[in-house]
């Protein structure tokens, strides 16, 4: 019984984690200009949320996936490299099933953030990377 609880254990994270082909479309990709809103540093994966105007002019909520905290910190980030009311310009690819989250929030994977006054904070994106996460 120890062993399956064990076995169990290692292989339940596997079954959340994924690839990034198997989420999202890296020939679909978006640009949204708006206001962090949300800093999720998690793992496996740190989730930056933006509201922005939607299409109807209807503020919308865009939930950005990120790669995981480590590997963000070593791309020189920290958890307050961008914060709530932060303006940014956000670069990611769009989720292939275009569905919301079940917050409701729009799902993308993010690449680049911008912020006003110019500085990038580098999100990564595992499409750079041959898709692995």
């Amino acid at each position: 019984m120890r062993i399956i609880l064990a076995a169990a254990l290692v292989v339940a994270p596997m079954w959340a984690h994924h690839s990034f082909q198997a989420e999202y479309d890296s020939t679909k990709t978006i640009t949204v200009k708006g206001v962090v809103k949300k800093v999720s540093w998690v793992n496996p994966h740190a989730y930056v949320y933006v509201e922005a105007a939607g299409e109807n002019g209807k503020v919308v909520t865009w939930a950005f996936e990120s790669l995981s905290p480590n590997a963000l910190q070593i791309r020189g980030w920290s958890r307050n490299s961008l914060k709530v009311g932060d303006h940014v310009t956000v670069d990611g690819y769009l989720a292939k099933d275009g569905k919301p989250l079940d917050d409701g929030s729009l799902h993308a994977n993010s690449k680049l953030f911008t912020l006003e006054d110019g500085r990038k904070v580098f999100a990564g994106s595992s499409a750079d990377d041959g898709g692995y996460k």
